[in-house]
């Protein structure tokens, strides 16, 4: 799904991931669940492009409805996955804590469930090597894409701000689209490790550039990161309440 000119979306509402595309190759930001994969073929197909012209993979944490098709992009097309340091050993071995579910309702967690099952989301493969990145780094990647550290969804949870495609991805920093509730709009993500300190870590999104937050779970918004940063902070309130 075409974005905007150089941003494309793989996936929907319920589990996305997304396709930079620029003159020197493509950045993927995030893998989705592993039945992406058709959606990534059909993506390059209509742009003319192949799995050749992907340059890296850029995960946002390293949960298992993020790193989908990582490893086979990886093993199999020798494309290099980065991920913070903080969370490589989740993504290569799926060790993480357990947090509680929250709020939920049985319609919406059923879809969610079920799509995830659909796209082959009970058969993770955990990414066998990985390029470590830090806070502030500037990858040598297609579209220079510039991670910010955002601890709080996991240890090492990133924004990757692309300004060549006027957009930061957020991956579950918040969500557009509570997958276990349904309801819609910029609020805190669930399955989040420590939910005071992803809610703190919205002030490092604030100030950057961009017209597009585009999350790992819900509809892309066509506002600013300040915009979205206070929407979110505004449901934390009213869900205290």
């Amino acid at each position: 799904m075409k974005l905007a000119p150089r941003l494309h979306r793989l996936g929907n509402d319920l589990v996305a991931c997304y396709l930079v595309d620029t003159a020197e190759g493509i950045t993927l930001i995030d893998a989705g669940l592993p039945g992406h994969w058709r959606d990534l073929q059909r993506e390059l197909h209509s742009l003319g492009k192949s799995v050749d012209d992907i340059r890296g993979l850029v995960l946002t944490h390293g949960d298992s409805d993020h790193i989908g098709f990582a490893e086979r992009l990886r093993s199999a097309h020798g494309v290099p996955v980065f991920v913070h340091a903080a969370d490589a050993v989740r993504t290569r071995t799926g060790e993480k804590p357990k947090v509680a579910f929250g709020p939920m309702r049985l319609g919406p967690t059923l879809g969610f469930f079920g799509y995830s099952i659909r796209k082959n989301g009970l058969r993770t493969r955990y990414v066998g090597d990985v390029t470590e990145i830090g806070d502030g780094d500037v990858l040598d990647l297609p579209g220079s894409p510039a991670i910010v550290g955002m601890p709080g969804h996991s240890p090492g949870s990133v924004a990757v701000h692309v300004p060549l495609a006027d957009a930061v991805f957020v991956g579950d920093a918040l969500t557009t689209r509570h997958v276990l509730t349904g309801r819609e709009g910029p609020q805190p993500a669930p399955f989040t490790d420590d939910p005071a300190e992803a809610l703190s870590s919205l002030d490092r999104i604030a100030d950057l550039p961009a017209s597009w937050v585009l999350p790992g779970h819900g509809a892309p918004w066509r506002t600013s990161p300040a915009h979205v940063r206070e929407a979110v902070h505004s449901a934390s309130a009213d869900a205290g309440t």
